[in-house]
């Protein structure tokens, strides 16, 4: 063999290795990852298994009592420590065709929505594609209301106003079957210019227009539809196998048996058009996914110990020297013990998601009858032996009430 020969079959020889590396390096990495998800997927199962033989008999009266005095029909689940220590259904998932909820069954969860969709933001704050003092107005330049930030959207200290009474106008949105998306919202803002609530930054003002316009960012910077978006850096990390987002601007009837009823069972309650902005709600799930999400939070699966930390800091002067809002989430801190949470009502469907950080407890109840079974929980936080989040911190249309 010439020189020449030696030193190109040193250099395709070198080349073959390179190559067989490289791809032995991607196998590893491949097999790798799908070893994480399926070991992630075994923990998973296991965080759901639940005994009903070793059911907490204390919290089964207490539920048993709210849907037989207080009329609750939803689904609940209570965890300890990561261990589900109760979980149920009580009563219809659609009260005409009289269907059954099932443990699996997927609901509206309102305003529990915000606390998902702020994470899916503070993802991307840790990911260096936006930043808690950037404007609206950045990333939408014909929005016409200055000064408005993230932080300022997260916290709900926009001063904006409430979109969904807005919208309702029939000069503002005539077709009232079809349904509005994010990025219509967006434009109906620009064109129309409703008055603010206040200016920027002065007070508490909780209202759906901040996170309708933080889900439609999401879109804007990562160029996906916010459904994708959230399946993907969210929902299947989180192993929420019964979780999606659901807008009537995509379907014309949300895929979902679970169906709204409005206080009493004669009155379901129709989806519309403002069932189609997302992101303020839209996000359907179970009372397990929640439990998952939960541990995905806690395990750091989705975000930094200290993303989480100012996340369930309060940015407003407290109600009651007790109640505040965070980024998506409602604080409850009566001294030394930290509690986050969210609340929910959206037609027909009424919610809320707790989390006692200090005991590791966990609180959810689902429910598809909208009257005031919810704000009778006193008893079952004395059960679980943390603090009890009166109902004196809501208004009298179930609303949070700050500053």
């Amino acid at each position: 063999m010439t020189v020449i020969g030696k030193r190109l079959f040193k250099r395709v020889y070198f080349f073959a290795l390179l190559v067989a590396i490289i791809g032995a390096s991607c196998v590893s990495s491949a097999e790798k990852r799908v070893r994480a998800e399926r070991k992630q997927h075994e923990k998973d199962s296991i965080a759901l298994v639940y005994d009903t033989a070793n059911a907490d008999k204390r919290i089964d009266v207490f539920m048993q009592r709210l849907h037989s005095r207080s009329g609750f029909n939803g689904n609940v689940l209570v965890a300890k420590h990561g261990k589900i220590i109760y979980q149920n259904t009580f009563g219809w998932a659609d009260y005409l065709m009289r269907d059954s909820l099932k443990i699996s069954s997927q609901f509206e969860l309102a305003s529990v929505s915000k606390p998902l969709t702020a994470t899916g933001v503070l993802m991307l704050i840790e990911a260096g594609k936006i930043k808690l003092e950037q404007t609206v107005d950045e990333f939408f330049p014909d929005f016409p209301y200055p000064g408005v930030t993230i932080k300022l959207l997260l916290t709900h200290r926009s001063g904006l106003t409430n979109y969904l009474y807005f919208t309702d106008k029939k000069e503002i949105w005539p077709d009232k079957r079809k349904g509005m998306s994010n990025a219509e919202v967006m434009e109906l803002l620009a064109k129309h210019k409703p008055d603010k609530y206040a200016n920027p930054d002065v007070r508490f003002f909780y209202n759906n227009t901040n996170y309708m316009v933080l889900a439609a960012i999401i879109e804007k910077v990562t160029g996906q539809d916010f459904a994708v978006y959230m399946q993907e850096h969210i929902f299947a990390p989180a192993g929420m196998k019964n979780t999606a987002v659901y807008s009537t601007a995509v379907y014309e009837k949300i895929p979902t048996g679970v169906i709204g009823h409005d206080r009493i069972w004669r009155r379901s309650v129709v989806q519309n058009f403002q069932d189609g902005p997302v992101g303020d709600k839209g996000i359907y799930s179970t009372v397990q996914d929640l439990f998952l999400f939960d541990r995905a939070l806690d395990e750091g699966r989705l975000l930094k110990p200290e993303t989480l930390d100012s996340a369930y800091a309060g940015y407003s002067k407290p109600t009651k020297e007790l109640f505040n809002y965070g980024y998506g989430w409602r604080t409850f801190d009566p001294g030394n013990h930290k509690v986050v949470y969210h609340t929910g009502w959206w037609h027909g469907f009424r919610n809320i998601y707790v989390r006692d950080l200090e005991q590791d407890i966990t609180i959810v109840l689902l429910a598809n009858l909208a009257n005031g079974s919810l704000l009778h929980l006193d008893e079952l936080y004395q059960i679980l032996e943390m603090p009890v989040i009166r109902q004196a911190a809501y208004s009298a249309s179930g609303e949070f009430m700050a500053e």
